[in-house]
């Protein structure tokens, strides 16, 4: 009797309409809080919770009005769009309700360190030296107790898996980087990648975010993120971090449960029957469990489609709509209310923690129109910033397309602008010049088209760019090859350097390079990306010391330590003309000219002996003109002919 009463009783409560109604759920916030002052007035708030797309929302607060409420395919989900139009800093309450529940949020509304104007990124001045966290210093006692929720390991025998480095470890270091003599840091990703180890590979890289407003707990907090960064500004050196737009994270929150069918390119194959995923009501896969089938749809790697005026929409679409890899889901630009998420995700991290710079992974691969729109808006915000996209292409023409202003720019397919498309990217990434001196390291120079020729056949392209001097250029990376591959021919890197250093560009340094570091990708990429030795407990030696230096290790830091320091104070550098001359009889030089100064690199492009013949190069070289070795400080009569030895780089300021 008493069950049949307790339904009854029910039954009618639904029929009157006296039914609980449903909670209030407010899990998440993004961003967690926001700064007034901006230029563009807009805030998106993106509220995630059981069952939040019903609520109603309401915001008393001075300055602040809500522009519209907008709900997407999941009912988790709600997107508030606000107007911060004369708000002040202060505790904004944002209520939420549903029927007679209400929850209220107080809102986190900051004021600015600085104006826009006021943040100045990297420029041609500047030396990036870029690590990798997890292998390059470890500050913290044991990273491997750090607890997250997927499964991981520390072991610094694998090369694929973590190796426990940190933000404290680089802090620590912050010396270490000024004595050198670089002036910018450039860190791979330091976001939360929360993703469990798979056959001996993880995510130590960074390049799968699980989370865009939160710090690897593995890697230290935003507030020790924000302490090296400040510290870092104290010891002149500025940073750069490293994200991604183009993809995130498989286990990110958002994959398991999309807000919208179009949050991703080409998700269908996530939601195929396979016999061994986790199955819905409807009987559908809705988590990665690893296998894939016929609906995946892959990037083909190839990024000409992005610009190739008769490219197929097959082939574009499966360059810019296929994943990189089956673990980082492809992010769909085209989706305003995700642009705007990772536009404002950009901006509160230059806000919160003061980077200098970002860099931008995988650049073409992303929606050209959406990121054209983010790098618009950071201009507008911050007009002497820098953002450089790395865009792995080795033909001038095409990345030279990619810099803001070229006009050369192709419009992207579905551009529906009345002005002609403009990147509004300032820095672009040099694979040519990669590609060219590592070709050229491993032949002899000739007349024509071998050796140091590629780099002056790569160079006579600089007229496509619209600004040459916002160009970053490299030898090596996290995804090549170390310049010395397996061996250690100083003679090649110091040439590859002098070049790098001295070259109307922004120079790009790979971290370990200094101390001769090397290896290949032939097996795994953690070859090339090894532990910085004496950046973790129970290292034998350490490298950071010039006492835990070999003799050869030692020579090839000071080389490269004199150079840097004297790039610094180098106006002919870094505001010259730049001018070269064709590789003759196997030597090839580069010259600088500033307010009467000059500059002159003399590189020796064969393994044998060569000669500087002063004659072909008088027009930049007064008579009798008595020049001073960079590195030795020797004197050189720079007028007359000396010979150079096999390999020779000499590098003279008269």
């Amino acid at each position: 009797m008493k069950g049949k009463l307790t339904t009854a009783i029910a039954v009618l409560t639904a029929m009157t309409g006296f039914a609980k109604a449903p909670q209030v759920n407010v899990t998440k916030i993004e961003p967690q809080d926001w700064f007034v002052g901006m230029k563009n007035k807009q805030l998106q708030l993106m509220v995630s919770g059981q069952g939040i797309s019903q609520a109603d929302v309401k915001i008393d607060y001075p300055g602040v009005t809500i522009d519209s409420l907008v709900k997407l395919d999941s009912p988790n989900y709600l997107f508030v769009y606000l107007t911060l139009k004369d708000a002040k800093a202060g505790t904004m309450p944002v209520t939420f309700s549903i029927g007679k529940k209400k929850k209220v949020v107080n809102y986190q509304l900051k004021s600015r360190e600085m104006r826009g104007e006021e943040r100045y990124g990297f420029t041609k001045a500047d030396v990036l030296y870029m690590l990798m966290p997890d292998r390059f210093a470890q500050g913290h006692t044991d990273n491997s107790k750090v607890k997250m929720k997927t499964q991981y390991a520390v072991n610094r025998m694998e090369p694929s898996l973590r190796h426990g480095g940190d933000l404290e470890g680089i802090r620590q270091h912050l010396d270490y980087f000024k004595d050198l003599g670089v002036t910018a840091l450039w860190f791979t990703p330091v976001l939360e990648n929360d993703s469990p180890d798979n056959n001996g590979q993880s995510t130590y890289h960074g390049y799968a975010t699980t989370d865009y407003y939160r710090v690897d707990p593995r890697f230290g907090t935003n507030e020790e993120y924000k302490r090296l960064i400040d510290e870092a500004h104290a010891k002149g050196l500025k940073v750069v971090m490293d994200m991604i737009f183009n993809h995130c994270g498989m286990e990110h929150p958002w994959l398991s449960d999309l807000p919208s069918k179009d949050w991703l390119n080409s998700p269908d194959w996530l939601f195929a029957p396979r016999t061994s995923a986790t199955k819905t009501a409807e009987g559908q896969s809705t988590t990665y469990n690893g296998g894939l089938n016929e609906l995946y749809k892959q990037t083909s790697y190839k990024l000409t489609p992005t610009v190739d005026p008769y490219a197929s929409n097959h082939d574009l679409s499966e360059t810019v709509d296929g994943w990189f890899v089956p673990s980082m889901p492809d992010l769909n630009q085209r989706n305003p209310h995700v642009m705007t998420y990772l536009i404002q995700n950009s901006k509160w991290w230059i806000e919160t923690v003061g980077i200098d710079g970002i860099r931008m992974d995988t650049y073409p691969y992303a929606d050209a129109v959406g990121m054209a729109a983010w790098m618009k808006e950071i201009n507008e915000e911050y007009p002497n910033y820098n953002v450089v996209g790395e865009s792995w292409v080795t033909e001038p023409a095409f990345t030279a397309a990619l810099q803001k202003d070229s006009k050369t720019t192709p419009t992207p397919r579905g551009y529906k602008g009345k002005e002609p498309f403009n990147t509004h990217l300032k820095t672009v990434m040099d694979f040519s010049f990669f590609d060219r001196i590592n070709q050229a390291k491993n032949e002899e120079t000739d007349d024509w088209w071998n050796g140091m020729n590629r780099i002056y056949n790569a160079f006579v392209y600089d007229y496509l760019y619209p600004n040459p001097s916002s160009v970053m250029a490299f030898i090596e990376n996290h995804d090549t090859d170390r310049f010395l591959g397996n061996g250690k021919d100083t003679d090649k890197l110091k040439q590859a350097l002098a070049l790098l250093l001295t070259i109307n560009r922004i120079p790009q340094l790979y971290y370990g390079t200094e101390i001769l570091m090397n290896g290949t990708k032939q097996v795994t990429d953690g070859h090339v990306r090894a532990d910085f030795p004496g950046g973790f407990p129970g290292d034998l030696r350490n490298a950071f010391t010039q006492e835990g230096r070999t003799a050869e290790e030692n020579a090839m830091y000071n080389w490269l330590r004199t150079l840097l320091h004297w790039r610094q104070k180098s106006d002919v550098i870094i505001k010259g003309q730049q001018k070269h001359y064709c590789p003759q009889s196997g030597v090839y030089v580069m010259s600088h000219e500033y307010r009467g100064k000059h500059v002159m690199l003399i590189l020796n492009g064969t393994s044998e002996q060569a000669t500087f013949k002063a004659d072909i190069y008088k027009e930049d070289i007064p008579d009798g003109a008595i020049a001073r070795d960079v590195i030795t400080g020797k004197t050189i009569a720079i007028s007359k002919d000396f010979d150079l030895n096999p390999r020779a780089t000499v590098l003279v300021e008269y």
